[in-house]
């Protein structure tokens, strides 16, 4: 009789068990990332985050633009894949009720070139290439500015455009070209600054190839996102502790380098 309690008993925790792994299954955070390095991160960030008692379940997106909406409409609980200001854009464009609540990483733009070996080489007069697009000129012009190549307005911020340069000491041509066309016009520029990912669409990487990068604190830093009614719940919490874990900087370094910077 006591053997069959005991068996009963043992079913009893065993079935106990199986429930509280179901649960955790279901109660699993989802995260919407992009393919690449975000999911590559992502997937170290869901081993450390398991190390804690939190469960990610991350949702590859092969189109970036459906990822806040998803999140918008709760099939996801939160995102990572835009830089900050791409972020702030779509929420004001969409009213989408949802907030950042840290930096990722960034994946910085630099300057590239077939004709120096650094920036003390530049000649007076010479002519750079940057991105013709709205975002891509203001981000060009906050890095030259940042290397002292030019200032423009302080009161352009992140929205700097051509006429806001107030100066340009050493007289630099600056053309504007698609970004399609950046990489083909290193061979007739000084130098052209050219964003992450079309860099690594032509076989280049800033840490490797470039004379010069977007600092990891760049105001284009990558964010993680949530509802804003999420805000506060305990797992947002664990989940950005789990992301600015060593380890998962450990993993950012050794897998990338400098070719993805670390804001945090």
């Amino acid at each position: 009789m006591k053997s069959h309690t005991f068996i009963i008993a043992a079913l009893l925790i065993a079935a106990s068990w199986v429930q509280a792994a179901q649960a955790t299954a279901s109660q699993a955070v989802k995260i919407g990332v992009t393919a690449g390095a975000h999911a590559q991160i992502m997937d170290e960030v869901r081993r450390v985050a398991a190390t804690r008692g939190l469960a990610l379940d991350i949702v590859v997106f092969d189109k970036p633009e459906g990822i806040d909406a998803a999140l918008a409409a709760k099939q996801i609980d939160a995102a990572s894949f835009e830089d900050g200001p791409s972020f702030l854009s779509q929420r004001k464009q969409h009213s989408y009720a949802l907030t950042s609540v840290a930096t990722t990483v960034t994946f910085p733009i630099a300057l590239y070139s077939r004709k120096l070996t650094n920036l003390g080489q530049l000649q007076r007069g010479a002519t750079i290439a940057i991105p013709d697009d709205r975002e891509g000129t203001a981000r060009a012009l906050i890095l030259l500015q940042n290397f002292t190549l030019l200032r423009f307005k302080d009161s352009a911020g992140l929205h700097a455009t051509l006429a806001d340069i107030t100066s340009n000491r050493l007289n630099l041509k600056i053309l504007q070209v698609p970004h399609a066309r950046l990489f083909d016009s290193l061979n007739s520029v000084a130098f052209a600054i050219i964003d992450s990912d079309d860099a690594a669409r032509a076989g280049l990487y800033p840490a490797r190839d470039s004379l010069g990068l977007e600092d990891a604190r760049s105001p284009y830093a990558n964010v993680l996102t949530v509802r804003d009614g999420d805000c506060t719940q305990p797992w947002v919490a664990q989940l950005v502790g789990a992301y600015h874990s060593p380890e998962v900087a450990h993993f950012i370094l050794t897998h990338y380098q400098d070719s993805v910077r670390r804001p945090w």
